[in-house]
């Protein structure tokens, strides 16, 4: 039986003025603002999306995730109409592919790794990062380019200038995608010669393989599970990192399922920022001054910032983290294949490296 084809609208729509962004090509706003702003997501999505290099689009695949945090207010759906724009008006009648982790949910970390693993175009992260979410919070989007990186200046400022001038949007409202079933989905569209392809993968998955390019598992294992085995205490402060850290500490690695907490992803966080830093990742200082633990972590809700505690609760500064590794590469086996071009480090920062 021949399927009808889900129709596609165009929607007029005016331009924002302050639709820059931010901190990697990100835009984060008050939840509240997003809700009453009309167009105002729509508006971005799409503005980021015609910034992609006309040479970049054709046939490419772009990656998405949703960081809770978000998910009741904004759907993961409503973005996923806005991006048929892309196979619709950009990729003419060309084959494109929209890759979402399983559930909507994807880490920072896992989505540049997808990005380079498939050569997407770039990936687009729902996420209000390490902000308070839910209606009360903050939302965001974050855009990663193909090279898994986060978005660089002239990238947002093209964004920016789209957003100022932008006129219309196309979307798909009966467009329905299953979150929950891995695999690949197609989509007969209204003026389209083919389908629309999405494709739900695992979330951790991908990035567990990379991980096990780089690490020494079967040391970390012993580590965690051998005769002078080390207790830790994994924080994941009820953000998106919760699957991860089960999935490759606990189950992977052998570290009791007690090691880590805060694992289930909540729309708000718990109510809490997911900010790891001692202000507010309070459950895991405390279980670390209690000396019971020889080492502690936190992440924030998408899984690009980390907090480090030793026994006791001492704090380990990133750029301290960064010249451990630095002082011992011949431990990962990745360093010793492809050896070392330089090191990076962020602001604050320290002369610990340097040392």
């Amino acid at each position: 039986m021949e399927r009808t084809p889900i129709p596609v609208l165009t929607v007029q729509t005016a331009p924002y003025e302050d639709q820059r962004p931010t901190g990697g090509g990100g835009l984060r706003r008050p939840t509240a603002l997003f809700e009453s702003q009309r167009n105002y997501l729509p508006n971005f999505v799409q503005s980021l999306l015609s910034s992609v290099d006309l040479r970049d689009r054709q046939g490419c695949t772009m990656v998405s995730s949703s960081i809770l945090g978000v998910y009741n207010f904004c759907p993961i759906h409503v973005y996923l109409y806005v991006c048929v724009y892309v196979y619709l008006l950009i990729f003419k009648s060309l084959i494109g592919r929209l890759v979402i982790g399983q559930n909507g949910i994807l880490s920072t970390p896992a989505v540049s790794c997808i990005i380079r693993k498939i050569k997407a175009a770039g990936g687009i992260i729902l996420t209000a990062s390490h902000s308070p979410g839910g209606p009360g919070g903050e939302f965001g989007v974050k855009f990663e380019v193909a090279n898994g990186g986060p978005a660089p200046d002239i990238v947002s400022d093209k964004i920016y200038q789209i957003s100022k001038t932008l006129e219309e949007y196309t979307i798909c409202p009966d467009l329905r995608v299953d979150l929950s079933r891995l695999g690949r989905q197609e989509f007969d569209l209204e003026n389209k010669f083919k389908p629309f392809r999405v494709e739900i993968v695992d979330s951790v998955d991908i990035y567990l393989n990379l991980l096990r390019s780089i690490f020494d598992f079967n040391t970390i294992r012993n580590l965690l599970t051998g005769p002078n085995q080390i207790k830790i205490r994994i924080d994941a402060m009820n953000g998106v990192m919760g699957p991860y850290v089960r999935r490759i500490l606990c189950d992977e690695l052998g570290a009791p399922a007690n090691s880590a907490i805060n694992c289930i992803p909540l729309e708000d966080f718990g109510g809490q920022p997911p900010d790891p830093n001692l202000t507010y990742a309070t459950a895991l200082l405390e279980a670390m001054r209690g000396g019971e633990y020889g080492f502690g972590a936190a992440f924030d809700a998408d899984g690009d910032r980390y907090m480090i505690l030793g026994q006791n609760g001492f704090f380990v500064n990133a750029s301290d983290s960064l010249a451990i590794i630095a002082a011992n590469l011949s431990c990962i086996p990745y360093f010793c294949q492809m050896g070392v071009r330089g090191f990076g480090r962020s602001m604050p920062t320290s002369t610990a490296l340097d040392k």
